[in-house]
């Protein structure tokens, strides 16, 4: 095992320059969730002219894919890519090196196919992570079924081997009112903005009562035509986030009241939107993180403590509530480089933005490695999920 790891690095090394060429050409061409036709090529092509078998539109999905190598009857383990970029800054949360190293493990691996044990590899693309849930239409269509366990990582500032991702629902508000001349008849009016406003205000109020691990934010996203006319229509976009499943539900209702409350208090009719794709927080598996760390070790890399107060949500986390599924993160900036920053986004393209793609693809390759020569690992991966809450 030793030396078959030995090979795989080497193997990694060996495709350095070509992986950070697919990860610069992805981010110098940033595509939103769904829209992310040139990457798809790019990755399908390269684990294509490897040995993989592609499959492309997958559960559905355009810009999905699923790449397999088969060596014979054993686990299938799932290494997954995230391509999407942000719109207006680009890969400022660094999915062109998930995107490489996910295919870099991929590649490796290939590399010395004829010495790996039975099993089945799966290179997994999935699109829109920023808010458009690819993931979770990839698990309604059945793109994970079958696979034991999964893996995939994410840029940082930082090596940590695992961070919470809070659940998030997203919640559209729209209030309707009665337009008037806002000087001559306002008293014939019903304001919108101002129910909109106030719900701002409502949610405000509420922060003082949530958890700490609870987050609410949103935008307006309608506020009226113009200064002169009461606005008889204006809406809203809130992001509701929190650890737990329960109470994340709650959360939601509590939110919905407070726009209730404007309503009522407005005049105004309410309509409520659910986006069809919440996230789920992130269940934790400590078997397959302790594989990893020890691969981790194995390069020299330094872990650092689990942040707990830097807290977002990815579509990952409905992926872990499913099967066994990790993502550690991986340093590819400076110390103290927000996420989806201009910095971080030219971060993305940098030296420690290589050094972190091979690293982190070695590591993948190594820790699949380990899970298809012990498949009592993957076991145990799974007796841990089904009894962890």
């Amino acid at each position: 095992m030793s030396a078959l790891k030995d090979l795989i690095a080497q193997a990694v090394d060996r495709l350095a320059d070509d992986l950070e060429g697919l990860s610069h050409r992805i981010h110098d061409n940033p595509e939103l969730g769904y829209q992310e036709t040139k990457a798809a090529a790019w990755l399908t092509e390269f684990l294509g002219s490897r040995g993989f078998k592609v499959e492309r539109g997958i559960a559905g999905v355009e810009t999905a894919f699923r790449a397999t190598l088969e060596t014979g009857a054993g686990p299938t383990i799932a290494i997954m890519c995230e391509y999407d970029a942000l719109p207006g800054i680009g890969h400022a949360c660094g999915h062109n090196v998930i995107a490489a190293a996910g295919a870099g493990a991929g590649a490796a691996l290939a590399a010395v196919r004829d010495r790996l044990p039975n099993g089945r590899i799966q290179v997994i693309g999935t699109p829109a992570e920023e808010g458009g849930g690819g993931k979770v239409r990839l698990l309604r269509g059945g793109a994970f079924q079958g696979v034991d366990a999964a893996m995939m990582i994410h840029g940082w500032d930082q090596w940590v081997l695992h961070q919470d991702l809070l659940g998030i629902v997203r919640v559209g508000l729209e209030f309707k009112g009665k337009a008037a001349h806002a000087a001559a008849d306002p008293w014939e009016g019903v304001n919108a903005l101002d129910a909109v406003i106030q719900t701002f205000n409502n949610v405000s109020m509420l922060r003082q009562q949530v958890r700490p691990d609870a987050r609410i934010h949103g935008i307006i996203t309608h506020g009226g035509a113009a200064p002169n006319i009461i606005p008889e229509f204006a809406a809203a976009t809130f992001y509701v986030r929190a650890a737990r499943l329960d109470y994340l539900g709650d959360l939601r209702t509590r939110v919905v009241a407070c726009a209730e409350g404007a309503a009522a208090a407005t005049g105004c009719t309410l309509t409520v939107t659910d986006h069809d794709t919440p996230y789920d927080p992130m269940k934790r598996n400590d078997t397959l993180l302790d594989v990893f760390r020890s691969n981790m070790a194995r390069l020299g890399v330094a872990e650092s403590p689990e942040v707990k107060d830097r807290l977002g949500s990815s579509d990952v986390g409905n992926v872990s509530q499913v099967l066994p599924t990790i993502q550690p993160y991986i340093r590819i900036a400076p110390d103290a480089t927000p996420i989806h920053s201009r910095a971080f986004e030219a971060a993305a393209v940098g030296a420690l933005a290589r050094d972190g793609l091979l690293k982190a693809a070695k590591t993948m390759a190594m820790t699949t490695l380990d899970l298809l020569a012990e498949p009592g690992l993957v076991r145990k991966a799974q007796e841990e999920f089904r009894g962890s809450r």
